[in-house]
């Protein structure tokens, strides 16, 4: 069974709710990584894993043990693109699936938007993420999930 990756440090509490529930229902495998120890429930199936204080040492963690067919639940571009890259799936908090067909497309706006901001201009962040917008992320990634137990 593929494992579940998730860069816990952005991921919204709600949404790593979601995932810990569905880990615990279909016995999936689920780390969530992050600078800081999270609180988890006592289970065979979910795990966080503390990394040190430092630059994308979550991210780089992720990078060295995804496998082929996990899910690793990011919106980090960079690291989604690495991720892609070892040939894992990748969805954002708000459900969004990235893929080699879009990642690049969306690592061109978020360099540019980072020009913008540089340059003085306020762009404005993420919207707040919203009742639906958890909905939508629970219904992608159980989706997913069934995906991934037919394989």
């Amino acid at each position: 069974m593929p494992t579940i990756w998730v860069d816990a440090d952005a991921c919204p509490k709600a949404v790593r709710d979601v995932i810990i529930r569905a880990a615990e229902r279909t016995s999936t495998p689920t780390r969530l990584v992050a600078n800081h120890q999270l609180p988890v429930p006592r289970s065979p199936w979910v795990q966080s894993l503390s990394v040190p204080s430092g630059a994308d040492a979550a991210d780089n963690l992720i990078v060295e043990r995804a496998e082929p067919g996990d899910l690793v639940i990011t919106s980090d571009l960079p690291l989604a693109g690495d991720a892609l890259a070892k040939g894992a799936v990748v969805l954002t908090s708000r459900g969004e699936a990235l893929t080699l067909d879009n990642i690049r497309a969306r690592l061109n706006m978020r360099d540019f938007m980072e020009t913008m901001r540089a340059s003085g201009e306020h762009t404005g962040g993420p919207k707040a993420l919203s009742e639906r917008d958890i909905r939508e992320f629970a219904n992608a990634f159980d989706r997913q999930l069934a995906k991934m137990r037919q394989a």
